[in-house]
């Protein structure tokens, strides 16, 4: 293998680890683009491995799995951030070239590492507290105030794994729901809305983003997303400005989805960032010139970034549970986008596909 396989040549192979929606749409961008994709994935048959060239069956730690996918392919990137990170140096070291970093990777995993790394950067968030036992609450509580928000500290995605705190009698009750697990909490934060911006790097240093999105969620989920958001170009270069110092710090190579809060007086308090393509992103899809997918493959392979402009205004609500069952409507909507992830079973709360309908820029 050459010193540098960059730019990455079409008819070369990415691997995927992860097989669920956000890897399916990768691969299809990447098939786009004339690469072959390797998935590995620990259930047959997956989403994303029915769209690949192939699809390597095995844990995510299993180190027969990870020798072929390095083997097979020279750069490997991931859908999701839950993957163990020594499954990437295990990758490494078999040769394979992995984007988004390591370090990205272990920052995201853990809550309390990650905002200690945006202090670090100079960005602000929630102000927050480590809690690794239940005698940690009282003087976190007396300090933040209640409410207050605990997270456990690694896992824990659409509002799993998180429990507000009411009153300060009621921390340890809210410790124990979470399993006694190592926690951060957060203070309350009186934000405005809650905004979005997807960014990218590349591997010659270039950064591009796309225009900040206004998200909404029920009981945790992500339920819809607009974007352009409503004065976004208000707030465009500050949120551009905190996703290319978290970019810059890491060394990043993709699209990461940063999460932001903004607050009256318009400022930017960072939620949180994921090192890999976004929910908030899927309106790119049909809104912009280059989607955050492609986007992604272009920067792991070494191509120039693509643009960013958005084509229309979009809102983009994902289809939980049974909602996919309405695909035919969905399908004879003139104003509906609809993508479905090719999930076998629905459950209440699944993110089972998601609609985009445009609306002409403002």
């Amino acid at each position: 293998m050459p010193s540098s396989p960059f730019p990455l040549p079409p008819g070369a192979a990415i691997g995927i680890v992860g097989g669920g929606q956000l890897g399916r749409m990768m691969a299809l961008a990447a098939a786009r683009l004339g690469f072959d994709v390797v998935i590995l994935t620990p259930d047959a048959g997956s989403p994303a491995g029915r769209v690949a060239m192939r699809e390597i069956v095995g844990a995510y730690d299993d180190p027969v799995a990870l020798a072929t996918l390095a083997a097979a392919c020279p750069v490997v990137t991931f859908e999701f951030e839950n993957i163990p990170a020594d499954a990437l140096a295990a990758l490494q070291a078999h040769g394979a070239v992995a984007a988004p970093p390591a370090q990205a990777l272990a920052v995201s995993q853990d809550r309390l590492a990650e905002k200690a790394f945006l202090n670090a950067a100079g960005l602000t968030t929630a102000p927050f507290a480590a809690i690794d036992r239940e005698d940690d609450i009282p003087a976190a509580l007396e300090r933040l105030g209640v409410p207050a928000l605990l997270k456990t500290r690694r896992e824990g995605y659409d509002g799993k794994g998180q429990a507000w705190i009411a009153s300060p009698d009621a921390g340890a009750a809210a410790l124990h729901g979470l399993g006694g697990r190592p926690c951060v909490l957060e203070g309350k934060v009186a934000f405005h809305r809650e905004i979005s911006v997807i960014a990218a790097r590349g591997r010659d240093d270039a950064f591009c983003a796309y225009p900040v999105g206004e998200n909404h969620h029920e009981g945790g989920v992500l339920r819809r997303s607009l974007a352009p958001a409503p004065g976004w170009r208000t707030d465009q270069p500050r949120a551009e400005a905190i996703a290319r110092r978290i970019l810059e710090a890491l060394d990043y190579v993709g699209v990461i989805g940063v999460e932001l809060f903004q607050l009256a007086d318009g400022a930017l308090v960072v939620n949180e960032f994921a090192p890999r393509v976004h929910n908030t992103g899927h309106w790119t899809l049909d809104g912009c010139e280059v989607d955050q997918f492609e986007q992604h493959i272009r920067a792991v392979a070494g191509w120039p970034l693509g643009p960013t402009a958005p084509l229309a205004a979009v809102e983009m609500t994902n289809l939980l549970g049974v909602e996919a069952e309405a695909w035919q409507a969905l399908a004879g909507d003139r104003t509906a986008r609809l993508w479905l992830y090719g999930k076998r079973g629905s459950a209440p709360g699944r993110k089972m596909g998601h609609v985009n309908r445009l609306r002409p820029l403002p």
